[in-house]
């Protein structure tokens, strides 16, 4: 194993040397503005199921569902590109080994047809954070090694199976959210984990315009962490994803931690009701704490409710978390040289319906944070995509096909 590992490194620096000596020399050759995020899952079938090409074809699973039509009114709606997430747990997994050739190929037929429909794509591998069942996510690439390594090969191969591609209409990410560097104080490991894996895309895909991220879910920190002249490679495109401020974003998400699934009700912005209004909802969050939380939790639960309500609860605080990303990018991008045209909002967006959760977000609410959201990426000359097109954030649809509130697409098309 000791040998194998040492020939691995030993490959992926002469990699990194090919790609960053060809990246060097190109330019950049994909650019986007407005986009939107299709599904990643709507059924979710388990693993076991994974081996039947009936179950897990085409691919991804939206293919199942979404027509030209479909892809067609996005471009009406204003949108010039979306962004495709791609689970690469499918092709980590040893149930999909004999059908690994059609998943790729699955993968570039649903790029063409998005190009077919009139829209730009980004491919976006898009772990799960925890595979759970025996799958491969985010946790398990993140903490092995050799899950590491044989992520890196997917990206290569994603890479080649798209590298044949216009470049000013397909481009590929290759990691969403990075959970890694994210404690204050440690070692950062993500700066050469993705020097390893772009050079294992540009070595397959000379022309391919490669989306890039920091660690620590993507964020604004995450990229402000990252040295770009360590890819002295013009045809790159920087992103990072915003949601703040999560108390209002996330309302409801029973994923989210041990706080948020308490919080709904609370109205965006917080300020554009009376005060008695936002009262109102709060007592009810705290009602819920109190009935629910465990015993242990509930004090510190409900001291953190206040602390979080008191960061939002005027305009001037509400558009200071708002900013305070977009203004960290700002200073990192003029400190390093990257014009706003390389940087991408890659997900931002807020939640309509939980799963399972009767409390509905009024559509108002949401294309008031969309809004407020797009003239901050626009204004600072960033590209953005919306999450997402349907389920528990859809602004297009919400579950099982049915259609979303028109309030957030109509902030899209109404944009100039």
């Amino acid at each position: 194993m000791a040998a194998m590992a040492a020939m691995i490194k030993t490959c992926v620096a002469a990699l990194l040397a090919v790609a960053l000596s060809v990246g060097s020399a190109a330019a950049a050759s994909f650019s986007m503005k407005r986009g939107i995020n299709l599904d990643i899952w709507e059924t979710w079938p388990g693993e076991d199921r994974w081996s039947e090409a009936e179950v897990i074809l085409p691919f991804p699973e939206w293919r199942k569902r979404l027509t030209e039509a479909d892809l067609k009114a996005l471009a009406a709606d204003g949108f010039d590109f979306v962004r495709i997430p791609v689970d690469p747990s499918v092709f980590l997994s040893g149930k999909t080994e004999a059908l690994r050739k059609q998943l790729f190929a699955s993968v570039l037929e649903a790029a063409r047809a998005v190009n077919a429909a009139g829209l730009k794509v980004v491919v976006d591998l898009h772990l799960i954070q925890s595979g759970g069942n025996g799958q491969i996510g985010m946790t398990e690439v993140m903490a092995d090694p050799e899950q590491f390594d044989r992520y890196v090969e997917i990206v290569r191969q994603m890479a080649q199976t798209l590298s044949r591609q216009d470049p000013q209409r397909v481009a590929l990410e290759l990691m969403n959210e990075p959970v890694v560097d994210c404690e204050p104080g440690e070692v950062k490991v993500w700066p050469e984990r993705l020097q390893r894996l772009y050079a294992a895309a540009r070595a397959s895909a000379t022309r391919l315009t490669l989306v890039l991220s920091g660690g620590c879910w993507a964020s604004a920190e995450g990229l402000a962490a990252i040295d770009p002249k360590a890819i002295p490679d013009d045809n790159v495109i920087w992103t990072f994803h915003s949601y703040a401020p999560f108390l209002l974003t996330h309302q409801g998400a029973t994923w989210a931690g041990d706080f948020i699934p308490y919080v709904t009700g609370l109205p965006y912005p917080p300020y554009d009701v009376p005060r008695a209004e936002l009262d109102t909802a709060l007592d009810k969050i705290r009602k819920k704490i109190r009935a629910e939380a465990p015993m242990l939790r509930r004090s510190g639960l409900l001291s953190y409710l206040d602390e979080q309500v008191a960061t939002v609860d005027s305009k001037e605080k509400l558009a200071a978390e708002l900013d305070a990303p977009f203004a960290l990018v700002a200073a990192w991008a003029a400190k390093n040289g990257v014009a706003s045209d390389d940087i991408y909002l890659g997900e931002f967006g807020m939640i309509r319906q939980e799963y399972g959760n009767p409390n509905v977000m009024p559509g108002r609410w949401r294309a008031a944070y969309v809004k407020d959201m797009i003239a901050r990426a626009e204004t600072h000359g960033y590209a953005w995509s919306v999450w997402g097109y349907g389920g528990a954030f859809g602004i297009v649809d919400e579950f099982e096909g049915r259609k979303a509130d028109p309030d957030v697409l109509e902030v899209v098309r109404g944009l100039k």
